[in-house]
């Protein structure tokens, strides 16, 4: 028996989900034919057809909240870890912690002096 190690373990398993991929595509255009029927290409929408095309671009003032969006969302990635330690690592946590919080604070009041936070 051959011991595999991590990487070979992993690129494995990568090479399986791709060919799995790959088969499940394949198997889709042999069973309905390569292009399929016309109201298979148009987007459902309940039975009507589409107001807008499927393509088309939100509009810009939602990207910069999305960017805030991310911003706190990344902020949670940080404040797990910071759990978990805390009670090893005590007040100095807490410290640093709240300075994580403030510079975010700040953050969020520049956002809503731009007016980033508004929708319309």
């Amino acid at each position: 028996m051959v011991a595999l190690g991590p990487l070979a373990v992993a690129t494995a398993v990568m090479l399986a989900a791709l060919l799995a991929v790959l088969a499940s595509w394949r198997y889709a255009d042999r069973s309905r034919g390569r292009e399929g029927t016309a109201p298979e290409r148009v987007p459902f929408t309940g039975g009507r057809a589409p107001q807008v095309h499927a393509w088309s671009r939100y509009h810009a003032r939602y990207y910069p909240m999305a960017l805030v969006f991310l911003a706190f969302d990344m902020e949670m990635v940080f404040m797990y870890p910071w759990a978990v330690v805390f009670v090893a690592e005590g007040i100095v946590a807490m410290i640093e912690m709240a300075m994580f919080i403030a510079i975010l604070l700040l953050g969020v009041l520049y956002a809503w002096r731009e007016r980033a936070l508004d929708w319309t």
